[in-house]
């Protein structure tokens, strides 16, 4: 999607992992360590309590010679019922928390917000629905932006269900 408004793209992504099932997907999704050890993009990320409230601090590696990009947001999970139907739902979206301040040198992403659902494919897989949109900031170059669209969201796909596989390993 390309609202008018924004002038930045909305992604929407439908796509199938096989041999991970939603909740193996949904906790793999969930645990920041262990992303951290499969995600090669994450330069630093952690989760903290500000103020009663779960915040997450990531910060993404941008190929040079583009600043990385970080990013500071609440999420929340949800396993649903709807019409017999089990669906694990991830809801994700950008926060401005005083005690994270901006760091010299990295673009903060203030316009963040995803929302992730699971289920089964019937069979040993999930089928996944994926929501995203952000506002990098900066002078994103429109090769960058092609290469997201048609590698990096396929590639990420890749990367989370091998990573499913190996979380099953180590659990």
């Amino acid at each position: 999607l390309f609202p008018q408004q924004s002038g930045l793209y909305e992604y929407k992504i439908f796509g199938g992992l096989a041999d991970c099932s939603p909740k193996l997907c949904a906790d793999v999704y969930m645990d920041l360590d262990f992303r951290k050890q499969w995600d090669q993009y994450v330069k630093e990320l952690y989760e903290k309590t500000y103020d009663g409230e779960k915040v997450i601090y990531w910060e993404v590696k941008y190929p040079f010679p583009l600043s990385n990009r970080d990013y500071v947001y609440v999420r929340e999970r949800r396993e649903m019922d709807v019409d017999g139907r089990k669906i694990w739902v991830v809801l994700a979206q950008s926060v401005s928390v005083p005690q994270c301040p901006e760091k010299p040198g990295v673009i903060r992403v203030k316009s963040y917000k995803q929302s992730l659902a699971i289920e089964s494919d019937g069979k040993a897989g999930s089928k996944v629905y994926l929501y995203y949109f952000d506002n990098p900031g900066g002078m994103i170059p429109s090769w960058l932006v092609n290469w997201a669209a048609k590698s990096g969201v396929p590639a990420f796909l890749k990367d989370i269900q091998k990573a499913c596989l190996n979380y099953s390993k180590r659990t």
